[in-house]
């Protein structure tokens, strides 16, 4: 499909820079593909009135890290260029795979040292030595910390990797510490957060409690590479990134009894959904998964383990807005973005939600 299909023109003014307090307190549009009212208004605070008892719900329960580090390429033991990394998948112990800028002054086996005086286990820096580099700015960084003292050391020198079009206009601060993580997180390796998630509240968790909703979770470490644009014009020529995700056999099989006995899977954003489509066989029987996925989703897929969608709003011509319109449909979903926008829905990260019933059901 032409990738300009999925554009559509968004003002600044949609574009949330800050989450609402409390977090359930945010607008949910309610999506279906066909009916009275196909649009709702709702909050999400409003959740368990659309779902029904024995239906699950399932979270990504991975943690952001502070990805985002500043430093300096060393060469020739004199020249320093300062130089920014994202990390977006971890390689082994001591090594991650990176964006980094200036990805064309950047060289194998350039040296490159992260952070300021006093930080990194009490040694000044985080040092790391450019093993090798890819397309697009991608770099394999082997650092001299490995295992928990590295991840302590990234801990200390880095920031937050607040997405582009929140970075663009304001600075990242202690606050987004919290606010960009969910109230479940607990598996570190995401270097972006699972939006949909950051809504939850433990009040919120209580409705769903009592209206007979389960709860579940899988883990899929967000990488950067979900902020990446599609510079493709057709979707068959795009290449997705790699991205980890475990499905444990416990979940896997409490999610298959879920649909056994006619509940619905409930997915709590893309992240989750991109990995339990990824752990699902052909029948549709959601299998024990760990490995890494690059599964891209356009109109035309055939979904096979789950039946609702709960998702923020996302980029004009991204792979996260193709997915929702293979979920919803394409004519769908372009309509309730143009009735969200004119609505003042507030987009992306910390913006408003949706919740999405699949187009063949």
């Amino acid at each position: 499909m032409r990738v300009d299909q999925f554009d559509f023109d968004l003002p600044d003014e949609n574009i949330a820079l800050r989450p609402v307090s409390p977090r359930d307190h945010s607008r949910l549009l309610v999506v279906r593909p066909v009916g009275d009212p196909q649009f709702e208004h709702r909050h999400v605070y409003d959740l368990a009135s659309f779902l029904r008892p024995g239906d699950a719900l399932v979270f990504n329960d991975t943690k952001v890290i502070p990805a985002q580090l500043e430093g300096v390429r060393l060469r020739d033991g004199a020249e320093r260029t300062p130089v920014s990394a994202t990390l977006h998948m971890r390689a082994d112990a001591s090594r991650w795979k990176a964006f980094a800028r200036p990805g064309k002054r950047i060289k194998v086996g350039d040296r490159i040292e992260f952070g300021h005086s006093g930080n990194a286990c009490l040694l000044g820096t985080l040092g790391a030595l450019v093993e090798n580099k890819g397309d697009a700015g991608e770099v394999t960084l082997r650092f001299d910390f490995s295992g928990a003292a590295l991840d302590e050391a990234i801990a200390t020198v880095g920031h937050i990797p607040l997405p582009p079009y929140i970075a663009s206009k304001r600075d990242e601060d202690e606050k987004d510490r919290s606010d960009y993580q969910t109230m479940y997180a607990r598996e570190e390796g995401a270097v972006a957060a699972p939006t949909a998630g950051l809504h939850f509240t433990p009040e919120l968790f209580a409705r769903l409690d009592a209206a007979g909703i389960e709860r579940h979770f899988v883990t899929l470490h967000v990488g950067a590479g979900t902020f990446l644009p599609v510079k493709a014009e057709d979707t068959a020529d795009h290449k997705m990134h790699h991205e980890i995700g475990h499905v444990s056999a416990a979940t896997a099989a409490a999610l298959s009894a879920v649909r056994a006995r006619g509940g619905r899977i409930v997915s709590v954003g893309t992240t989750s959904l991109r990995l339990l489509e990824s752990a699902a066989s052909e029948t549709g029987e959601i299998l024990a998964w760990s490995g890494a996925t690059d599964i891209f989703i356009t109109p035309g897929y055939r979904f096979k383990a789950v039946d609702v969608l709960m998702t923020n709003f996302h980029l004009p011509k991204s792979t996260l807005f193709m997915l929702v319109s293979a979920f919803a449909g394409l004519d769908t979903m372009r309509a309730a973005y143009q009735h969200a926008i004119a609505d003042g829905y507030r987009f992306y990260s910390y913006g408003d939600s949706s919740l999405l019933f699949r187009k063949d059901i």
